[in-house]
């Protein structure tokens, strides 16, 4: 199994449209500059994405069609404009994840049509970290019902996929920090950190994340989540996709290379390179899964 390379990335379009309204704004398209050169640098064959933009009900969707096309506009900032994006996907490797998710016990499925709604997340990541389409890309969902061990054993069932295809892989959580949005319109320049406790939280994840704390991060994500949002179902879960498909321990060099506000949250291009000179291991605080066998049927007679 080899992933080179990964991190998480801000989904929010302002980087890519309008980064000179706010140094906040121009600072994280810089970090997404430097990120993409070190992605071209460690030559992976294949780009994933994890987007917790795009939410799915039931299962998990990967999208295999090999050249989407289409001119995108954010259903919350359509001001901004118009994104038209042309992407290459690798559709055989989609294809690969699924049956190797349907082995682990996951309900997944690929989707493959012209004007197939590709999210903001994915748009803009692909669109600042592979503008030239140099690596082929794949795109999954985050279900929005899936709990950690669902979760857990998606991101596994990749790190098959990876395996049987020999593939390098470079693997992204599209997703913010804390992600309390201003509700009413403000001046870019006085974009700032939604409260001070989101951003007391946010510095804590961006110091493990410094550390290559990876699994730390995906341990506490339950807490943090209850401390710097509003109740939602999808984002911190994205950690622990990105420790299930990395890897499960501290083993990483990380290097923050950008964070501040976009409209109220907390917006970091973050790299975590496999390294054996990083915090290590540790004891797992919740049961560590392989198969995946469904919900509990709690509610069943």
């Amino acid at each position: 199994m080899s992933v080179v390379i990964g991190g998480i990335v801000t989904g929010l379009p302002h980087p890519l449209l309008v980064p000179e309204q706010n140094p906040h704004w121009r600072r994280v398209r810089q970090g997404f500059e430097a990120f993409r050169e070190e992605i071209l640098a460690a030559k992976p064959d294949v780009l994933v994405i994890y987007s917790t933009m795009w939410p799915s009900v039931i299962g998990h969707q990967i999208q295999a069609d090999p050249e989407p096309e289409w001119v995108h506009v954010d259903e919350l900032f359509h001001d901004l404009g118009s994104i038209p994006y042309k992407f290459r996907i690798d559709a055989d490797f989609a294809h690969a994840w699924r049956e190797a998710a349907l082995e682990r016990g996951i309900h997944a499925r690929t989707v493959a049509y012209h004007g197939f709604p590709i999210d903001t997340g994915s748009v803009t990541a692909l669109k600042l970290l592979n503008p030239d389409n140099a690596i082929p890309a794949v795109i999954c969902s985050s279900n929005v019902y899936a709990d950690r061990a669902e979760t857990l054993v998606f991101a596994k069932s990749l790190r098959d996929a990876i395996e049987k295809t020999g593939k390098r892989a470079c693997v992204l959580a599209v997703m913010s920090l804390s992600n309390r949005l201003f509700t009413d319109f403000i001046d870019p320049a006085d974009d700032h950190i939604h409260s001070d406790k989101d951003e007391e939280w946010n510095q804590k994840l961006l110091q493990f994340l410094a550390e290559g704390r990876l699994e730390d991060t995906a341990q506490l994500s339950r807490q943090i989540q209850k401390q710097i949002r509003v109740k939602k179902v999808v984002n911190f879960k994205s950690l622990w996709w990105l420790s299930g498909a990395m890897g499960q321990h501290n083993r990483y060099e990380g290097k923050v290379h950008a964070y501040g506000p976009i409209m109220g949250t907390g917006a970091a291009v973050v790299r975590l390179t496999p390294s054996e000179d990083g915090i290590g291991d540790k004891e797992f605080d919740e049961d560590d899964v392989e198969v995946f066998r469904g919900d509990r049927d709690v509610l069943s007679d």
